[in-house]
């Protein structure tokens, strides 16, 4: 497959951001979470581009083939919608469509309740749109677990967590992803609940790791990894006091254009708060919800734990927007 994408850069007020780019037609944005790439939308590129889109799957800013700039403030909301939103005025060709996993989701979310005119629709993979809350997330996650780990308060600290992952990126990303799979939810898998742990204490390395990740998968993200290193994608999670603190128009905001929600019945995020389903109702703040798509056999990485069902489900909401 890498022989047939092209590698397209956005330079964009000192930030270059690398897309795989396939297809032509309007523009559809894929946006990865943590700690992936651009690869993590392999199977669903080309499906897509088919019914006449240009996909454009980037890599984050932090990651891969795109910038990596230190100051942690270079990775707030704002910045990460301002690429969104560069990359679409790079473009020139009108609105686009934006599709986001993971931390991808409320990038695309966000833009999409910052900049409607911008934005044809928007599909958010296991992170439902929230509006701001009274606190800070960060804030919450303290209150939340307090006493206990939690790998968000975990990656507070500036070098901590990069100095852990970074030891061996092979065996760390392959415990994160079997950590946060279908598979890891059915065989118990937690980090350690001491809060003098690492985030990979008390992880299991599989062996052999599940079928839905090759070892020829593996082998990429392994050496974009070893290209970027965690930093930048650390610096996310510790923007989110001053995200809330910058945009706090999301009190308000809701996403006015059409909207859909696919998420992995065994995902770990579903129940972040003891005793509350996030993926309930994921369209609460949506004007023009499309609905969502539970895809019970799988875990947080829905679009690779389930390729066929996530893809078939977002060529269905896009057809529903032609007619």
């Amino acid at each position: 497959m890498l022989n047939e994408i092209n590698m397209k850069y956005f330079s964009l007020d000192n930030i270059r951001i690398r897309a795989a780019e396939y297809g032509k037609g309007p523009p559809v944005i894929m946006v990865h979470g943590w700690p992936e790439s651009w690869y993590s939308w392999r199977h669903q590129i080309k499906p897509i581009a088919n019914l006449g889109y240009k996909v454009l799957a980037i890599d984050v800013r932090g990651y891969g083939g795109s910038s990596k700039p230190l100051e942690v403030k270079e990775y707030d909301m704002l910045s990460l919608v301002g690429d969104i939103i560069g990359i679409i005025d790079s473009e020139n060709k009108g609105k686009a469509i934006l599709i986001g996993h993971d931390w991808g989701a409320p990038i695309c979310w966000n833009a999409a309740a910052l900049n409607p005119e911008k934005i044809k629709a928007v599909v958010g993979l296991s992170v439902p749109y929230s509006r701001r809350g009274k606190i800070s997330n960060i804030k919450l996650w303290h209150k939340l677990y307090e006493g206990r780990f939690f790998y968000q308060i975990y990656f507070q600290n500036k070098g901590v967590a990069e100095k852990e992952l970074e030891k061996d990126i092979s065996t760390s990303l392959r415990k994160i992803y079997y950590w946060a799979s279908a598979e890891g939810y059915y065989n118990k898998v937690k980090s350690d609940n001491n809060t003098n742990s690492g985030l990979l204490d008390g992880i299991p390395d599989p062996n052999p790791f599940p079928k839905w990740l090759s070892e020829k998968d593996l082998k990429y993200f392994i050496s974009e990894f070893k290209n970027s290193g965690f930093r930048g994608p650390l610096n996310r999670y510790r923007n989110q006091e001053r995200d809330w603190k910058l945009i706090p128009e999301l009190s308000t905001l809701e996403i006015e254009v059409p909207s859909f929600f696919i998420g992995g019945g065994k995902d770990g995020v579903r129940h972040f708060i003891k005793g509350h389903d996030f993926y309930e109702n994921p369209g609460k703040y949506c004007k023009k919800f499309y609905g969502k798509l539970i895809i019970e056999k799988a875990g947080h990485w829905v679009q690779q734990e389930a390729p066929l069902e996530t893809t078939n489900a977002i060529i269905a909401f896009l057809k529903k927007l032609i007619k």
